[in-house]
């Protein structure tokens, strides 16, 4: 009897000590509980997307587009022959400046002279006798159906004297405007037919600046508008004014083409550079500007994310104009919203949110 209760009372002193001197630890106790149920692993898992949020409202910003331009000459004009013959003359050098009028190309003309002056022997002698019959049909010695042949002959002889110096004309060939020589593409003692290239002739002060801006913008640029441009990799802005829009809207692009004109005094822009154009258009004191981090772009268009009841609701939005850091919201926003601009690409329509 003895034996057992000893015994039960080493089993009750080894099952206190284990109690208080071997504790379960913090870690343990908290993996009891969390391991415990189906609950408690949701709860820890659904917690909130922490987002930082920018308050949407009115800012004053300077309207400006930018675009890439193409320089082009103001005059451009390839000289081609309009008659067939041996090219006799080239009064030109390559890239030189001329004159309007001068002399660019010879034709030979032997045989147009001489086709001349057998029209001009017809016709002297056409006019003497029609001088006499003249005298003969007042006293009646003709009847008047002669005397129409021969007057008839001198007008058909007046029109191919003009046929023929109108040949000659074009045996000469000169510069419709002053400019500069390019490149010739034919050599003196070549046979010309009609239409062959002789030589382009390019006038490049002014130039042209030809350049496009989406069809929003329409409205915004008139004739007579300033837009400045410079060179790529040249930092100094040169001027020019817009002198002429095209009338139509490229259906395919949505874009409108534009020119513009600027003094080229010293030839420093080349026609065919790339350019880039910058049109200043009027200040608007109530432009949406949103920073360019918050914009998300999709299939449809543009899409953002506000926060509205603790929770992200997706909007499209309508984008204007660009600056370095932010971007005009032409529609879908709205002054006073909050605009999530962290975490957006972990969230999704009624996402829980919380604001940092």
């Amino acid at each position: 009897m003895r034996t057992v209760i000893l015994i039960g009372t080493i089993v009750i002193i080894l099952v206190l000590g284990k109690i208080y001197v071997f504790p379960k630890s913090e870690s343990e106790k908290s993996g009891s509980v969390s391991g415990g149920g189906k609950s408690g692993g949701k709860s820890a898992g659904a917690g909130a997307i922490p987002v930082d949020v920018y308050v949407v409202g009115m800012e004053t910003v300077d309207n400006q587009i930018f675009a890439s331009g193409t320089v082009l000459p103001n005059e451009e004009v390839t000289l081609m022959s309009e008659i067939s013959g041996r090219l006799v003359k080239l009064n030109i050098q390559e890239g030189a400046a001329i004159t309007k009028g001068q002399l660019i190309a010879k034709i030979n003309d032997r045989d147009l002279k001489a086709q001349l002056q057998k029209v001009e022997y017809n016709q002297e002698l056409a006019r003497k006798i029609e001088m006499r019959q003249q005298k003969l049909l007042k006293v009646e010695a003709i009847n008047l159906e002669e005397y129409d042949v021969t007057s008839n002959n001198i007008r058909v002889l007046d029109a191919e004297r003009e046929v023929i110096e109108s040949q000659l004309e074009k045996t000469e060939i000169r510069a419709p405007f002053s400019g500069r020589i390019g490149l010739k593409n034919i050599s003196e003692g070549a046979y010309l037919a009609p239409g062959t290239p002789i030589v382009t002739i390019i006038q490049s002060n002014p130039i042209k600046i030809d350049f496009t801006v989406p069809e929003k913008y329409t409205s915004n640029i008139r004739v007579g508008s300033p837009v400045t441009f410079n060179l790529d990799g040249d930092l100094f802005n040169y001027s020019a004014k817009v002198i002429a829009l095209d009338p139509k809207v490229d259906e395919s692009l949505r874009t409108l083409r534009i020119r513009a004109l600027a003094s080229n005094p010293v030839g420093k822009f080349v026609p065919g550079v790339f350019v880039k154009v910058k049109a200043n258009l009027a200040a608007n004191n109530k432009a949406v500007m949103i920073p360019t981090e918050a914009i998300v772009p999709v299939l449809k268009g543009k899409k953002v994310f506000v926060v509205r009841n603790g929770k992200a609701e997706e909007l499209m939005v309508t984008t204007g104009l660009r600056t370095d850091k932010k971007i005009q919201i032409l529609d879908g926003l709205q002054q006073g919203d909050s605009l999530i601009t962290s975490g957006i690409m972990a969230l999704k329509p009624s996402s829980a949110v919380k604001v940092k």
